[in-house]
């Protein structure tokens, strides 16, 4: 059984391809899109239509969209190395131990913090989608540190509103390539989906508006270490905007960091630690601050650049 749409191609859409402008329609990947229009399921004006074809604002799309799986669900498993820095009856903060999703989604199936803190029988907000009640922000699984959720109703709003509003100051440490130059600066380049690899993102001309801070802390001869604010919070925005620079994380390897760099120091993911998070306590709205430390394997690709100064 399938779910068939019927809509009119907003102007916003007009001139883009049917593979870009319904993935930003549907919330879908390009590839899924692709998928449809390669089994006839998409059809503007009645014809049916190809990935590369352009939309034209105006003309009626008809879209047979596969029936919804199942959802997604929480499973309460316990996560080693998932810390509580902080509990309350409003907040939890945890350090994130990699190789931890935030919450559950099609196509994983490894740990995750929300289902680690029901193993650990801390309640947390019912409010979101049932596979990610009380999630007001997430860090990659392959990314480490400090994130905050929300345990009331009123936190989870309160905090949504936050993030939102970018009242959150978020600073992470990052591992980048060489030397960027200027030392300290700032990144204002748009971000996207990358034209043409959906698992990917990229700096892209009329993306979403992101802006990062940095100042370089440290410098190694291959390497730099970098305190970075974010002023927005796109998906992968640190790894997207260095790699831009052609400064990619160490260890990145799917946004062009050099192999045999990691593989010397002993790295399976890029170095990335969400050090500190702070904001304005949801219950009394005093300004609260927590922080993170390094795990095992970025401390220990630092020691190695050190040693090597």
């Amino acid at each position: 059984m399938s779910d068939l749409r019927t809509l009119p191609v907003p102007d916003g859409l007009d001139g883009m391809r049917v593979d870009a402008g319904l993935s930003k329609l549907l919330g879908l990947s390009r590839t899924a899109v692709a998928a449809l229009t390669d089994s006839g399921d998409v059809l503007v004006d009645g014809q049916p239509a190809g990935k590369s074809d352009r939309l034209v604002a105006g003309s009626w799309l008809e879209i047979s969209l596969p029936a919804p799986a199942q959802p997604v669900t929480v499973q309460a498993v316990p996560v080693p190395g998932l810390v509580v820095l902080h509990e309350d009856e409003d907040i939890v903060v945890v350090d994130k131990p990699v190789g931890v999703a935030v919450h559950p989604s099609p196509g994983w199936n490894g740990p995750t913090v929300v289902g680690g803190l029901a193993a650990a029988g801390l309640r947390i907000s019912t409010s979101g989608a049932a596979e990610r009640q009380g999630v007001v922000h997430r860090l990659d699984a392959g990314t480490t540190g400090v994130m905050v959720v929300a345990k009331s109703e009123h936190a989870y709003t309160v905090l949504k509103r936050a993030f939102k509003e970018r009242t959150v100051e978020k600073v992470y440490h990052a591992l980048v390539q060489g030397h960027p130059d200027p030392s300290r600066g700032t990144i204002d380049a748009p971000i996207d989906r990358h034209p043409k690899h959906d698992y990917k993102f990229a700096v892209v001309a009329g993306g979403r508006p992101s802006v990062t801070h940095y100042e370089v802390t440290e410098a190694f001869r291959a390497a730099s270490l970098l305190d970075v604010h974010l002023e927005t919070g796109r998906t992968h925005q640190i790894r997207v905007h260095f790699s831009a620079l052609r400064h990619p994380c160490v260890g990145d390897l799917t946004y062009g960091a050099d192999p045999a760099l990691a593989k010397r120091l002993g790295l399976s993911r890029q170095w990335l630690q969400a050090k500190t998070l702070a904001f304005h306590h949801p219950a009394d709205g005093q300004w609260v601050s927590f922080s993170s430390t390094y795990p095992e394997d970025l401390a220990n690709a630092l020691e190695t650049l050190r040693a090597e100064n």
